[in-house]
């Protein structure tokens, strides 16, 4: 199951107390102070790895916490240092801190970004010693660590997105296109999570299909459409099977609008799916009530060869 919202505790390791001690040797009973620093706790950064469902364990353990800074020692010795921790998330994860709502994308596996520092060490009684106190006992506890609440919320990183109502053919057609195994079936909502797919060097997202009123949360809802918010193409799938493909495609344009207004700017290439169903004279009909509305659909079918290899070289020219 493919988990693209979760929230998270990051927490960054507590600093190791610092240390009383006075040195103790053979004819030195008296010695003075030598309690050394405790050790800097771990910080937590995050990384980004090519693997979409790196937030699932997120959701089973939602506290990530860096371990602590060891304690100061007798003889001055300092603490060790914690280890920093490492988490990774999928590519195109944006991270949100819930406290400041300050955000950072996680778009390539070549940067890291801190999440939250560790616990400054604390000084151990060698610290204090100075000539009015030569016997300090005062030490420093270590510091906490840095405490803060994350949503990570999963954008996939897609070239072309496929969006329609339930049961538009969209993932029949995903398989067709590329090598993706998704799960179909001749009734509304098979798909409950975004599949993806390539073909050549595009990656193609299919997402759950969306109904009227979507945006007030009936169906699926909208929660799904962040996944093609990055792609450079919109294909619109509407099934032959309909009665209405005009009034269709109008309840899915005002979805898309009604999540996020730039989606009007975002090329789209609309598709008549399940085109084998109907014949010439019903397809010339179609394609002009469609010109009567300024656009111009494309027939296809996952059963001719020739629809899907003109749906490829109409993409990749799109694409660019």
């Amino acid at each position: 199951m493919l988990i693209d919202n979760v929230k998270v505790t990051v927490e960054g390791g507590r600093g190791g107390n610092g240390c009383v001690s006075f040195h103790r040797e053979k004819f030195v009973p008296k010695g003075g102070p030598d309690g050394g620093n405790g050790g800097n706790g771990g910080s937590v950064y995050v990384i980004g790895q090519n693997n979409i469902y790196l937030l699932k364990k997120f959701r089973e353990q939602p506290l990530v916490k860096a371990e602590s800074g060891q304690p100061g020692a007798k003889n001055k010795k300092h603490g060790a240092n914690a280890p920093d921790l490492i988490i990774k998330v999928p590519l195109g994860t944006r991270i949100t801190n819930l406290w400041d709502n300050s955000q950072v994308e996680i778009l390539d596996e070549s940067s890291r970004f801190l999440l939250a520092k560790g616990g400054k060490g604390g000084f151990g009684n060698w610290e204090f010693r100075s000539p009015t106190n030569q016997t300090p006992r005062q030490f420093e506890p270590g510091r906490p660590g840095q405490n803060t609440k994350y949503l990570f919320e999963l954008q996939l990183i897609a070239d072309i997105g496929l969006i329609g109502l339930p049961n538009a053919g969209k993932s029949t057609l995903l398989n067709a296109l590329t090598q993706a195994q998704a799960k179909t079936a001749d009734y509304p909502f098979t798909t409950l999570e975004p599949n993806l797919g390539a073909f050549d060097d595009y990656i193609i997202a299919d997402i759950p299909g969306l109904i009227e009123g979507a945006h007030f949360g009936k169906g699926l809802g909208i929660r799904f459409l962040r996944h093609v918010e990055r792609t450079k193409l919109l294909v619109h799938c509407l099934s032959c099977e309909s009665e209405n493909l005009i009034k269709d495609y109008q309840i899915i344009r005002q979805e898309l609008i009604a999540y996020n207004p730039k989606f009007v700017d975002r090329p789209e290439l609309l598709i008549l799916t399940k085109a084998d169903v109907l014949d010439k004279k019903t397809q010339t009909k179609l394609i002009n009530q469609f010109i009567k509305q300024n656009l111009k659909p494309l027939f296809v079918s996952v059963l001719l060869e020739e629809s899907l290899e003109e749906l490829k070289a109409v993409m990749k020219k799109m694409v660019g």
